[in-house]
């Protein structure tokens, strides 16, 4: 999906939600259990709830890896339920040497289906870089993260600024706007506004809004630019609103409520 594509579907749906298919077994309604593959039929079940109401999806693949092939069956066929008008992203946090970061653009961008894939920078621009030699393809680059063990590295004084600034202006010099994105949590809201100054133009994946408790309204305010630059990723506020049988339709009522936020924050 190229960047004015995804621009359009925002504009169109006057939504910047991402939902993150965090499916977790044991956290499913009980009577999908009874389902040949009931970590799929959740899936299909929330896609079809929260299509109109968000332009994105956000797999996070340990919970499909951690089930063996089966669920990595489950993560194909979702992807394939996922509409061609959505951005679909793998959350795998990948990075490597460079030979093995191209086998795991291959698995991400060739073999799943996937317009997007979470890397991990720490072993730099050789690590990065195969990834983002795929056409229409994108690289979401962790910058500023939520967890506490942030303050381990990512905001340790690094020359003349922090560690993560530093991640953030040396890896816009291997990407452009159009192929790079970053990972910067909503729990850090105050960070917003100088992070938007270091890469004006790029897109930010949002993590932490719902459960976490990042402020919708504080990102949407420090953090838009021009053609939106926000994708903000809710989870288990979404996909777990209800255990019951009718879990899909109470999905559908909070991703519609985080739309409707959104669409007053658009300009």
């Amino acid at each position: 999906m190229t960047r004015q594509q995804l621009v359009d579907e925002i504009r169109r749906k006057q939504s910047y939600l991402c939902v993150g298919l965090d499916t977790d077994i044991t956290k499913i309604p009980k009577h999908l259990l009874s389902h040949r593959d009931p970590v799929f039929e959740f899936n299909r079940q929330i896609i079809d709830a929260t299509k109109d109401h968000c332009v994105a999806y956000k797999i996070n693949t340990a919970f499909y890896e951690s089930l063996g092939l089966q669920g990595w069956d489950a993560m194909e066929k979702t992807v394939d339920h996922i509409p061609v008008t959505h951005f679909k992203i793998a959350d795998a946090k990948r990075g490597d040497i460079g030979n093995t970061s191209s086998q795991y653009a291959k698995a991400f961008f060739e073999t799943l289906d996937f317009d997007a894939i979470t890397v991990a920078p720490y072993m730099g621009a050789d690590s990065v870089k195969p990834f983002l030699e795929y056409e229409n393809k994108w690289t979401i680059l962790l910058g500023l993260t939520s967890n506490p063990g942030a303050q381990d590295f990512e905001l340790q004084q690094a020359g003349n600024g922090l560690l993560y600034e530093k991640v953030l202006t040396t890896a816009a010099q291997w990407g452009t706007p159009d192929n790079l994105m970053y990972v910067v949590g909503a729990t850090q809201a105050d960070w917003f506004t100088s992070i938007r100054k270091l890469t004006p133009d790029h897109f930010y994946l949002v993590p932490g809004v719902g459960a976490q408790g990042g402020s919708l309204r504080e990102i949407s305010e420090k953090a838009m630019n021009k053609d939106v630059g926000l994708l903000v990723n809710a989870s288990r506020a979404i996909i777990y609103a209800s255990h019951k049988e009718d879990f899909a339709a109470e999905a559908a009522e909070i991703a519609r409520q985080y739309q409707y936020e959104m669409a007053g924050y658009l300009h």
